[in-house]
């Protein structure tokens, strides 16, 4: 769709497909939420609360409860909301449900909110907002540096698990969707309101490392050098690990000493775990760069690796042990969950300890939840990872329950999601079908966008264009992962993710940046202040979208879905254009210029507000 034709148009403003918000305070007469909170337009339960009050008046307080279906018009003639509950209480009643409706809008008080209702068809009762409440909610919206966005009345302690990369190896498209969902997750429910205690569940400890440190022994012994001395900021540990590997399979001897090694590394030899702590830190300082040119943001500090738990496993098996969960089964300690069996029917068990006294995954996992619940409080923790381990996570989830760790008030959630896609319908793979690399994949995004951007701004300075294709390049890969709902497989297309019209991140932030010039333009930093008025269908279009986002981002922290909020943004984008087309802006009288400018202002901070959220930067000029 094209943005800022500047040409005039009767098309009406397309319908937003965002949910409505769900209030959390009433508003007062004028539009202004009680103890001075921010207006919210909390417009659809709005409706409900006195459709439900009609109902009640009208019909019976028995019905106080019946859902009153209130759902958005999909066609503006017909008002902005529709309450279909007529039909259904008809047949209750054993009346007709235009009578039912009748009485419904006799009894339904619209002071201060909306116009008397009309009733369509066989009983269709549509709702038109007051256009004076929601000029009020606007004005208010956009004095509001959250635009509106009220914060969460009872705030948490919210843990959430993401990415996890495995040391000595490179990350690559496989760590994509978790660190990008992840993220995007732990900015709302932070803008929400929330304490957010992000954690890097590396795999920092296991049989692995022992193949690789003692092939690094090998190795400085070969050149007379410390091995630790062999692992620089460049060192390739993907390469490294796999010539450990080949070894492990050709070479009994090594492979001996190398599990021998592991033993070493767990009994805390000095020199082994000298060795280990260089790997992890070299690891470390690869992933941090690469969660650099992400804009995502885990820190170094929120690295919280499998082994920062190797002395609490066998607590946590003891424990399982004296609630009577866990039990010795053909030489393993397993716990047998409820609700969870093999394909032949039989308990499926959940090892926590192996017959030779190790330790798995589940016994981690455990104990990690186990931490974040005692340690740091947590109420709510999210784990975002593929959706291959969903019943692994249900059965740690069942086992903690069961054990009593989890208090009543506290949420635990899987976030899963699909696979990425080649355009051949495939894992995404290179064409030699190896595993793409996330490092390459950044460089060709940037490369690709910048292609675009000395195309469509030859004028740009080298070094503005280089920001700009970071900017566009490195947006277009994340958007178009959260763009998708995040459980289905999605298909990486580099023409689809960085074309500059439809629902993609350079088309928003091609938006943002032409509203900004609008300013530039007028040589003004800011908006007006000054309220604002609706005196054209376009403009009222456009405020009805852009009082949506408490709902939307509200939503988002609940569901954990951040394609609602990508949704939501490509139709404020959309609505956006179609106003501009309708409504000139700078060469209109002075009073509609400022009211204008105002709806301008509002919608690039709407905008810049959800790219933040998703963790995409907006650019002042493209």
């Amino acid at each position: 769709m094209p943005l800022f034709t500047g040409k005039q148009g009767t098309r009406r403003a397309p319908r937003g497909t965002g949910r409505k918000a769900q209030p959390r305070r009433p508003l007062d007469a004028e539009g202004q939420g009680r103890n001075h909170a921010p207006a919210v337009a909390k417009l659809h339960d709005m409706i409900a609360e006195r459709m439900r009050a009609a109902i009640a008046r009208a019909l019976g307080a028995d019905l106080a409860s019946v859902d009153p279906v209130v759902r958005e018009t999909q066609d503006a003639r017909f008002g902005d909301f529709q309450a279909n509950v007529a039909m259904s209480l008809g047949k209750r009643l054993g009346k007709k449900p235009r009578e039912i409706a009748e009485a419904i809008v006799g009894a339904f008080d619209a002071s201060g909110l909306c116009a008397p209702p009309e009733i369509a068809g066989p009983g269709f009762v549509n709702v038109r907002l007051d256009d004076g409440v929601l000029a009020a909610l606007a004005t208010s919206a956009a004095r509001d540096p959250r635009l509106g966005i009220a914060p969460d009345a009872a705030p948490r302690t919210v843990v959430v698990d993401y990415s996890g990369p495995n040391v000595a190896k490179e990350m690559h498209v496989g760590h994509l969707r978790s660190t990008v969902i992840g993220d995007a997750l732990a900015r709302t429910i932070a803008f929400m309101g929330n304490r957010v205690v992000r954690q890097n569940h590396i795999g920092d400890w296991g049989t692995q490392f022992g193949l690789l440190i003692e092939r690094l022994f090998d190795l400085g012994k070969a050149a007379g050098r410390d091995p630790v001395d062999l692992l620089g900021s460049d060192v390739d540990l993907t390469g490294l690990y796999r010539d450990a590997a080949a070894l492990e399979t050709s070479d009994p001897a090594f492979a001996a000493r190398a599990r021998q090694r592991v033993v070493a590394l767990q009994r805390g030899d000095a020199e082994t775990r000298r060795l280990w702590q260089a790997l992890v830190a070299i690891s470390a300082e690869q992933f941090q760069a690469a969660y650099a040119r992400l804009g995502v943001t885990l820190a170094a500090s929120d690295v919280r690796g499998e082994s920062f738990y190797n002395e609490r496993l066998a607590e946590v098996v003891a424990e399982l042990r004296a609630a009577g969960l866990a039990r010795d089964s053909e030489g393993a300690v397993c716990v047998f969950p409820d609700g969870f069996k093999t394909k032949e029917g039989a308990p499926l068990p959940l090892i926590v300890q192996k017959s030779d006294g190790g330790y798995l995954y589940a016994t981690t996992d455990l104990a990690a939840l186990r931490f974040r619940l005692r340690e740091l409080g947590a109420r709510r923790i999210v784990y975002v990872t593929d959706a291959r381990q969903q019943q692994h996570f249900a059965m740690v989830f069942a086992t903690a329950r069961a054990a009593g760790w989890v208090p009543d008030d506290a949420r635990l959630e899987h976030v899963v999601f699909g696979t990425v896609l080649g355009e051949d319908g495939r894992p995404f793979k290179t064409r030699s079908g190896d595993t793409v690399r996330l490092a390459e994949l950044l460089d060709e995004a940037e490369e690709r966008a910048g292609r675009i951007v000395l195309e469509k701004n030859p004028d740009l300075d080298a070094a503005t264009r280089g920001g700009v294709a970071r900017a566009v390049g490195i947006g277009a890969i994340k958007y178009a992962d959260l763009a998708s709902d995040r459980v289905k497989d999605y298909v990486f297309s580099w023409a689809r993710m960085l074309a500059m019209d439809g629902n993609t991140a350079p088309y928003l932030q091609y938006a943002y940046a032409r509203i900004r010039a609008i300013f530039r333009k007028a040589g003004l930093d800011a908006a007006p202040s000054v309220p604002v008025a609706l005196g054209h269908p376009a403009e009222r279009a456009l405020v009805l979208q852009l009082l949506q986002a408490d709902g939307v981002v509200e939503a988002v922290a609940a569901t954990l879905e951040p394609h609602r909020l990508c949704g939501y943004l490509y139709d404020v984008a959309t609505t956006f254009s179609t106003f501009y087309e309708a409504c000139p802006v700078l060469p209109a009288e002075p009073a509609v210029r400022e009211s204008r400018l105002v709806l301008c202002d509002l919608t690039a901070r709407t905008l810049a507000t959800g790219l933040g959220l998703l963790g995409i930067d907006t650019l002042e000029r493209m």
